[in-house]
């Protein structure tokens, strides 16, 4: 097995690609139902933290997120978080524009940046926690964004999933390299494939709600699974 990219090459390649996560309209297109999820972690997010004030998204890419976030919860201060300066000034132009209260930027790994305790009311983290390698890290990060929260805030993740009984995955993928060849060509499939092989290293739902209990989330719940890819979150 070949390995996997660093975090300075994942960079380059996102540095690379503002205009593929910049469209609100079609979400991310190599995702199965990126469009909806979108929708339903924004509305979640509104439903389950009313008064909030303030969100971080964790690998905010173009802004999508918030900017789906800010039609359900207007004026939030915003904090972005990415490896890729571009993306980053991408998002904060587009989340201005939207009518986003404070805007603060950070660049960086979630693995290593300071995001505070008891900061936010709302976390997002869209197809960027696939990119975690052992169990330590998914360990570190998930109670790192648990203490990040305030307390009644709550946290929402879209990703790619990997399945529990490793036998489905097979199933699963041939699903997924449909969807990418009706949506666009086999020459479109082999691509995304490629990345996911060579950068990705994808959980399986029950793994990532069960690590969510365990890092101190009071309620969990799952709002989409569809093929490899899962929206869920939960409230602190």
């Amino acid at each position: 097995m070949m390995p996997k990219s660093t975090v300075e090459q994942i960079k380059e390649r996102f540095d690379n690609s503002v205009e593929r996560f910049s469209n609100s309209d079609s979400g991310n297109t190599a995702q199965m139902d990126s469009v909806m999820s979108m929708t339903l972690i924004a509305e979640a997010a509104a439903l389950a933290t009313p008064q909030a004030k303030s969100v971080l998204d964790v690998g905010c890419g173009g802004g999508n997120y918030v900017l789906k976030l800010l039609e359900y919860s207007p004026a939030l201060d915003v904090t972005l978080l990415d490896l890729s300066q571009p993306m980053l000034e991408r998002a904060r132009d587009r989340v201005q524009q939207a009518g986003a209260g404070t805007i603060t930027l950070l660049q960086g790994d979630i693995r290593e940046a300071d995001i505070g305790q008891e900061k936010y009311d709302i976390l997002v983290a869209s197809a960027v926690l696939h990119h975690l390698r052992e169990d330590a890290e998914w360990e570190a990060v998930f109670a790192k964004l648990y203490q990040a929260l305030k307390s009644g805030g709550s946290l929402w993740i879209y990703d790619l999933i990997e399945q529990s009984i490793p036998e489905l995955n097979a199933t699963m993928h041939r699903l997924h390299g449909d969807y990418l060849v009706q949506h666009q060509d086999a020459a479109f499939r082999d691509t995304v494939f490629g990345w996911i092989e060579m950068e990705d290293s994808p959980r399986p739902l029950m793994y990532q709600l069960d690590l969510m209990r365990s890092v101190g989330f009071r309620t969990v719940d799952v709002l989409h699974k569809h093929s490899r890819f899962a929206a869920f979150g939960g409230v602190k």
